[in-house]
């Protein structure tokens, strides 16, 4: 594909990935900091606006990259979502990764390379 596709597919997962983390905080923040807690209507309109923007780009560049279909957009998303949870509520909240998620988290790969090299 050319390079412009190329780049869009990077950017594509790097705001997915954002995105995912962005949520992440946004909806588990209120186990870290009792500011969270406290106001949740204001961290769903800053948050929600700012994510919504990430993964409304990140659908386009996808798109784009997959000739308009938004299928793949949608597994891409969750698999980098999958990701994101393992990685941040481990390191964060200290819950491990056990054998059933590590298993998701490769089928989560699994999942990305289906939709990125299967034509």
């Amino acid at each position: 594909k050319p390079i412009i596709l190329m780049r869009g597919l990077l950017y594509c997962i790097l705001f997915y990935a954002i995105g995912q983390a962005l949520t992440w905080f946004q909806t588990n923040g209120q186990f870290l900091w009792p500011v969270f807690r406290k106001n949740q209507i204001l961290v769903s309109i800053i948050g929600g606006t700012l994510i919504s923007y990430l993964f409304i780009t990140a659908t386009r560049f996808i798109a784009e990259y997959n000739n308009g279909l938004v299928w793949p957009g949608r597994f891409i998303g969750f698999s980098v979502g999958m990701v994101a949870f393992a990685i941040m509520t481990s390191f964060f909240l200290g819950e491990g990764i056990n054998t059933k998620t590590l298993i998701s988290l490769i089928l989560s790969f699994v999942l990305i390379a289906v939709q990125l090299f299967w034509k």
